[in-house]
């Protein structure tokens, strides 16, 4: 049986990385994002290569009555592997550049878990959010979707040669089955387990089936679709139904889950009732998709890298212009590496020994070089000295609590969500040597907020924090007599249920936005936590810390790029470096306005035993008048887009040792 080329799959590959490609591109028209659904382009990938993979290997076991993996794994690697590793090499230098130590660890354990086809498994371990602000940053993100389908072209041509030998007339039966399985996995853990449900493969056999049971019936009845109308119709109907996901869509919905049908649907229709003589089907033939699906590869692989180093240097910040000249690059290295290195490379007349070796050298170098940059911690030195510096406190982490000196009988709970956990840092061993038992209450993302109870919008859940860290944590506090009780947290995010915008171009991480929704109104959920801190202020010292300034850049990146630049102009002395910091302050004002509804909260608890820490008295309307700043000229004070760093987080520190001071000097309860 021969392998009859169809165009029109081509054309269904150009609108795949077409939609993908411009919901990366973060593109806006009228404040609204355009194509927020074009994440559905991995999706119609998945059923194109379950559709051809299934062809190739029906046909050849029908025809020979065997299959060579030999030849199977040799056309794969030839296919995928010379140009994923030509682009990862390209990437360093520039990731020696611009990355910082740690994202630059993240960047080399990212292409090794590629380089062994499992990035998917490690994106899903670390808690990467697809689409979310932190993964925009991460070049090679997009590997998540090779590797499942480098895991689907390792097992299921086993399976699939398993299953026609032995039961061959179950084998449709048993296609069936796994997709009806794997679709009610998916919808379920959409909503249970939405992370994992995303990047394992599991939760994609299904659309991978989907193809395949195209072919399967294409392959046995010997043709497909010959009805003349449903040919006339159907195309323009799938297409519809992949049109209206790509527009529609969004990366807060379940996916994949049953709403992913409607793509997978419509993809199946144009593969199966597509004809020469249908609109279509000849405008998916034609050139201009069949040139764009032929380097879809190419561009699938070129477009994240180059949109997450455009963003860490902030090449396209609030620029259209840019980023449409970020898609023509895409475009023009896609036609370059698709002549030079993916065509040769699938040329038979090149000796596969020879292609073979140099993919072994490749790795070789991708494997040494970036061993040694997770070995070497990043490779600090590599930065300016201020940059170098810039960490964070690991002790207070989840997995890492600090519970220190439980000896003693004087307690200090620090109790709020990450931003707390950071700053403890700071004063942990402060309080430890004044003979106190320190404990470590905290937990990302969870606000010591009793009656702010938050609902998942998708799963429309109570969040696990609040079920369990909060109530638990109330019942321990409860009973809790002359203690310390120091509360912070990013309350500004949950009462104003909102991202931050310092309206200069700095935005924070969307993703928090409208994910969750309160329960009840905010004035009764104001005064529930009112009472409760006044509750336990009657028999212990509360120490409550107002909101630490929100700047909506990543400030170590950001720094790193100013400084970068102005290296190219003779490098940066101390006097130059803070007559430039104005680029990477916020206004005093926006953060005002910002936290008014926190600091009346907070100003509304009045006790004798209340005490207050005020970080914007360092950080605001001091060195530049009416700004927030973010570092000095030796120091960076964040070590994100909102947490301190350990200097940032040893200056609160001091505010907080001056209340504890007061408080050692007052009569006991």
């Amino acid at each position: 049986m021969k392998n009859f080329y169809r165009p029109e799959i081509d054309g269904l590959r150009a609108i795949a990385v077409v939609a993908v490609v411009l919901y990366h591109s973060k593109i806006n028209l009228l404040g609204q994002q355009i194509f927020k659904g074009g994440f559905i382009g991995v999706d119609i990938f998945l059923v194109i290569s379950g559709y051809l993979i299934t062809s190739i290997i029906i046909k050849e076991l029908i025809t020979t009555g065997t299959f060579s993996f030999k030849h199977f794994y040799e056309r794969r690697i030839r296919r995928i592997l010379p140009v994923l590793l030509f682009i990862m090499l390209m990437s360093l230098p520039f990731a020696w550049i611009y990355l910082i130590p740690d994202h630059f660890i993240d960047f080399s354990k990212s292409i090794l878990y590629s380089l062994s086809f499992t990035s998917n498994f490690y994106f899903w371990y670390t808690g990467e959010l697809y689409g979310a602000t932190s993964g925009l940053l991460l070049p090679f993100l997009h590997t998540w979707s090779l590797s499942i389908e480098e895991q689907y072209y390792i097992l299921f041509p086993i399976v699939l040669f398993a299953i026609f030998r032995y039961f061959r007339k179950y084998l449709i039966h048993i296609f069936i089955l796994i997709l009806i399985l794997s679709l009610g996995i998916a919808d379920w853990g959409s909503k249970n387990y939405t992370s994992a449900t995303f990047y394992l493969l599991h939760s994609r056999i299904w659309e991978l089936l989907a193809g395949s049971i195209l072919a399967y019936f294409e392959i046995t009845i010997g043709h497909r679709s010959k009805y003349h109308r449903l040919n006339l119709v159907l195309p323009t109907v799938g297409l519809f139904l992949i049109s209206y996901s790509i527009l529609f869509f969004n990366d807060k919905m379940f996916h994949p889950s049953f709403y992913t049908l409607a793509p997978i649907i419509g993809v199946c229709l144009i593969i199966w009732f597509s004809h020469k003589d249908e609109l279509i089907t000849k405008i998916l033939s034609s050139k201009l998709f069949v040139g764009i699906g032929l380097i879809s590869y190419s561009i699938y692989l070129w477009h994240y890298p180059i949109y997450a180093f455009s963003r860490i240097t902030e090449f396209t910040q609030g620029s259209i212009v840019k980023k449409l000249l970020i898609i023509i690059t895409i475009i023009l290295l896609s036609i370059i590496s698709y002549y030079f290195i993916e065509q040769p490379f699938r040329n038979k007349k090149n000796k596969f020994k020879i292609i073979f070796l140099s993919i072994i050298m490749s790795y070789s170098v991708l494997i040494i070089f970036n061993l040694n940059i997770i070995l070497k911690d990043g490779v600090k030195q590599r930065m300016p000295d201020i940059i170098q510096e810039i960490s964070t406190e690991i002790c207070g982490q989840e997995g890492r609590r600090c519970n220190l000196n439980s000896s003693s009988d004087k307690k200090v709970f620090a109790v709020g969500d990450s931003i707390m956990r950071e700053i403890s840092g700071g004063f942990r061993d402060k309080v430890v040597n004044k003979d106190y038992h320190f404990i470590d209450s905290t937990l990302s993302s969870c606000l010591y907020f009793p009656g702010f109870d938050l609902i998942d919008i998708k799963t429309t859940k109570v969040e696990p924090c609040n079920n369990t860290y909060l109530s638990k944590l109330r019942e321990i506090l409860s009973k809790q007599d002359n203690s310390i009780i120091i509360l912070s947290g990013n309350f500004a995010q949950f009462l104003n249920n909102s991202s931050f915008d310092n309206q200069e171009g700095g935005v924070g991480q969307k993703e928090l936005e409208h994910k969750y929704i309160p329960v009840g109104d905010y004035q009764t959920i104001q005064s529930s936590f009112k009472n409760e801190v006044l509750k336990l202020s009657k028999k212990n010292n509360i120490i409550l810390i107002y909101p630490v300034p929100e700047v909506g850049w990543h400030v170590p990146s950001r720094l790193n790029n100013i400084i970068q630049k102005e290296s190219k102009n003779g490098g940066l002395d101390s006097k130059k470096f803070i007559e430039k910091s104005k680029y990477i302050t916020t206004s005093y004002q926006i953060y005002k306005n910002r936290t008014k509804s926190t600091f009346e909260l907070f100003d509304s608890i009045r006790s004798d035993n209340i005490y207050r820490v005020y970080p914007s008295e360092l950080l605001c309307d001091t060195l530049i008048k009416n700004r927030c700043i973010t570092h000095d000229d030796k120091n960076v004070f964040y070590s994100d887009h909102f947490h301190p760093s350990v200097v940032g987080a040893k200056m609160i520190s001091e505010l907080i040792m001056k209340q504890i001071e007061k408080i050692e000097f007052k009569p006991t309860f």
